[in-house]
């Protein structure tokens, strides 16, 4: 598989290198020369979602790692439930929190945990990244305790669940992290500015686990996929996907999907008030506005980074951007969705309650469509138990780290702070 840099499309690479190197120069985000097409789409639908698994990620890195190896990965990476729960006659959650860390995460998290272990040589990696709430807890659980890597991960203090901050930051061993007192877009930028310094990137032999990273991308092609297999059990059309937006890396693999070959009549990128990408398929300007803190924390990002990836998927395929459907919820249009779904028997979250009122938007009569479910509700219990008058129960693998004491640093949000904390850590 060779990849470019879109900022600088004379870098190329394989797929182990990007996976090692995370970004290319001047924080380009790496792009697949060729995206394969499946011919078999009816037959690649009828196999379970590991078997199928290993075909999609085979079409795109077989040719490099060899299709044992692929095998090996998703096998190791893949290992739990994605049921499609209906909530009426026209809309289903794809549930995706039923990994360790109950957040569609794990998916990413795991399989480039799986490549990079493989792929590690005898020098120990840092894995820098960023989290606005989910990444955090998937990443550190998918790389903790091994010997080869040291994982940072960065958040911004008193903006993520209490619950959300407690999966990560009571680790310890191998897994060290910072609450940074601003927003995700700063922690954010404190990650790619250590990527351009010579120091850090070098010194630590720094690699990234968000979703710029393309091992992650991939992984979460794979339930697209899943997601239309069960649909088309039930339903003949196509359906229309609601993805909950943040930094764009689920609607980027969404979009990969489709370019694979996949029937999604069409994608509706959901937000909240942080709503750069709904204005700018609007109106074509790329205006961010200061982030907001909203209850559905996770999407608080003004400048996604998967975004170029996005255009180049239309791109290249000739699609046009404003075929993709953006639609906002502010926090008053959040809490009537959460009461929305609860009221016909669903407990959902505020983010995929996001994307089930933007389904309800748009589908038009005659059609079905889908939306993630990206956490479990007792991730964001307070934010739950508040806006339904809920007392919901924990799960185990909440219950298990309520207790425990955080161990984050704190930092200001300024690069030689992070920069001295990194090497007083790890140098």
């Amino acid at each position: 598989m060779e990849l470019y840099n879109l900022k600088h499309p004379s870098q190329k690479v394989s797929f182990t290198e990007a996976v090692q190197l995370g970004l290319g120069k001047d924080r380009g985000l790496f792009f697949p020369t060729r995206i394969p097409v499946l011919d078999n789409i009816d037959e690649l639908l009828a196999l379970s979602f590991v078997e199928r698994s290993k075909k999609v990620l085979g079409a795109w890195l077989a040719s490099e790692l060899g299709q044992a190896k692929v095998d090996e990965l998703v096998e190791k990476a893949f290992n739990f439930d994605l049921p499609l729960v209906a909530v009426d006659e026209k809309r289903a959650c794809l549930e995706l929190f039923h990994g360790p860390t109950l957040a569609f995460k794990d998916f990413g998290a795991r399989f480039m945990a799986q490549c990079v272990n493989a792929f590690a040589q005898d020098s120990r990696l840092t894995i820098l990244t960023a989290t606005s709430g989910d990444t955090g807890a998937a990443v550190a659980d998918a790389f903790y305790g091994l010997d080869k890597v040291n994982v940072v991960v960065l958040y911004p203090k008193g903006k993520i669940s209490l619950l959300q901050e407690k999966m990560f930051t009571t680790l310890g061993k191998n897994i060290h992290t910072v609450a940074v007192e601003s927003d995700f877009d700063a922690c954010q930028h404190l990650v790619k500015q250590a990527f351009e310094d010579a120091d850090v990137r070098d010194g630590l032999h720094l690699n990234s686990a968000n979703s710029i990273n393309i091992s992650r991308l991939l992984a979460q092609i794979c339930y697209y996929f899943e997601a239309v297999a069960q649909s088309k059990q039930r339903h003949s059309s196509d359906p229309v996907i609601a993805v909950p937006s943040g930094n764009f890396g689920n609607l980027t693999a969404g979009l990969f999907a489709k370019a694979m070959g996949l029937p999604v009549k069409r994608f509706i990128a959901a937000t909240n008030a942080n709503d750069t990408v709904p204005r700018y398929l609007e109106n074509g300007l790329w205006q961010p506005n200061p982030t907001q803190a909203t209850m559905s924390n996770a999407m608080d990002v003004s400048e996604p980074s998967n975004w170029p990836r996005v255009e180049a998927i239309c791109e290249k395929l000739g699609w046009p951007l404003t075929d993709l459907v953006g639609i906002r919820l502010n926090e008053a249009q959040t809490s009537a969705a959460l009461k929305q779904m609860h009221d016909i028997g669903y407990i959902s979250e505020p983010h995929a309650a996001i994307a089930a009122h933007a389904l309800t938007m748009n589908l038009k009569d005659d059609e079905v469509g889908i939306f993630l479910g990206t956490a479990h509700p007792a991730k964001f219990k307070d934010v739950v138990d508040r806006e339904l008058g809920l007392n919901l129960p924990l799960p185990p693998e909440l219950k298990v780290v309520e207790q425990k004491a955080i161990l984050s640093a704190e930092l200001v949000p300024e690069f030689g702070s992070l920069k001295a904390h990194l090497f007083k850590l790890l140098g």
